[in-house]
């Protein structure tokens, strides 16, 4: 199982808009292109999720995550926001790097946190912020996943 099998060109943007975790939530859930009243019931899981803890983990990275209803299978988005959001995350930087993941409520076979926790690996690489920094296009960062094993 590797991340590219759940993200789509079209669920990948390299120019988040947002400044603040209130504003990039929508920008994320956005880009799994949602009904109306599923992207309501996906900002409200997530903002609910934040509560309890920031998901960002630090070194520039933020993973939202929930469990829903909403979808029949795993769903990830990724962004990029260049010049950094206050995400709250534990370390207190700036979050550059964003994977969304929105799970169905139950698995036949586990898939949601396996995903969670390979995004997590994958945040520890020492380069991986600056190669997300030079990203230029969804395929670029298709490779890097690859590239890391992901």
């Amino acid at each position: 199982m590797h991340i590219r099998d759940f993200l789509t060109p079209d669920a990948v943007t390299l120019d988040l808009q947002a400044g603040n975790k209130d504003a990039v939530l929508p920008e994320l859930v956005a880009l799994l292109k949602p009904t109306p009243r599923s992207e309501e019931t996906l900002l409200r899981l997530l903002r609910r999720r934040e509560e309890h803890g920031s998901t960002g983990v630090g070194r520039g990275l933020a993973i939202p995550h929930c469990r829903s209803t909403e979808v029949q299978r795993v769903r990830l988005a990724f962004g990029r926001s260049e010049r950094g959001v206050n995400y709250q995350a534990l370390d207190g930087a700036p979050v550059h790097a964003f994977f969304l993941i929105i799970a169905p409520p139950a698995e036949t076979v586990p898939q949601y946190l396996p995903i969670l926790g390979k995004i997590a690996s994958l945040g520890r690489e020492p380069d991986l912020q600056e190669r997300i920094k030079k990203l230029q296009n969804a395929e670029e960062l298709f490779k890097l996943l690859e590239e890391k094993g992901v």
